[in-house]
């Protein structure tokens, strides 16, 4: 039985990055591209529109860049797309305020076209994703921010729960985390979902994010 295509919707301020984006989507059978916006005010009316499962989002764009439609997309009715942040290594400013917005995962535009695509069904498969280029710089920029407040969320983890999250944020997979803990894959994705729960967060990346700005990691460590 064949798989429901993933929907996506391919937003960039530049005609020619939008029609290279649906050729390789649309090359690829559980891939389907439901519309194009050029900007991000229009992003925001399309996503309310087409309902797409997941939104490729370009940063810097007139109007109203990427980090302020993906606040106002995530922030809309109904169930939440996942949005994968396109970037560039000259737009690393943008990467924590669009982690602090929502936004599920971030690649870099030179990417692989196959990188792209199996991001695309990491995201609609509910993970997260972090280029490992766009990691490094991303902690250097936690790094030189101020730490935040240690929430009381964290006390309620257990120490296994604590280790596995200090090892998402160091950007382990669940194999290398079960690999790390000696632990079985099934049991590391449970100790994961606990961690969600218990921290109230949508995916990694914000388990990530709230590792850092607590204070529970630190860059470097």
């Amino acid at each position: 039985m064949s798989r429901t295509p993933v929907q996506v919707l391919i937003v960039d301020d530049q005609a020619l990055m939008r029609t290279g984006f649906r050729m390789i989507l649309e090359a690829e059978e559980d891939l389907e591209v439901v519309g194009e916006a050029a900007d991000g005010l229009e992003a925001v009316e399309r996503t309310a529109r087409t309902r797409p499962d997941v939104v490729l989002m370009d940063v810097r764009m007139p109007n109203l860049d990427g980090v302020q439609a993906t606040r106002r997309i995530l922030e809309g009715p109904g169930e939440a797309p996942r949005v994968l942040i396109l970037t560039t290594f000259d737009l690393d400013e943008y990467v924590y305020d669009s982690l602090r917005a929502g936004a599920s995962g971030f690649l870099l535009k030179d990417a692989p076209p196959e990188e792209l695509v199996a991001a695309i069904h990491v995201l609609a498969a509910g993970d997260a994703l972090l280029a490992p280029s766009v990691t490094r710089r991303l902690l250097t920029e936690f790094a030189a921010r101020p730490g935040a407040r240690r929430p009381a969320e964290l006390d309620e983890l257990t120490a296994r729960e604590t280790e596995v999250l200090r090892l998402l944020a160091k950007g382990l997979s669940n194999s290398e985390i079960a690999g790390e803990l000696y632990l079985g894959e099934t049991t590391v994705k449970t100790h994961v979902g606990h961690v969600l729960m218990k921290l109230g967060v949508r995916d990694r990346v914000q388990a990530v994010v709230l590792a850092y700005e607590s204070g529970l990691v630190l860059p470097g460590e």
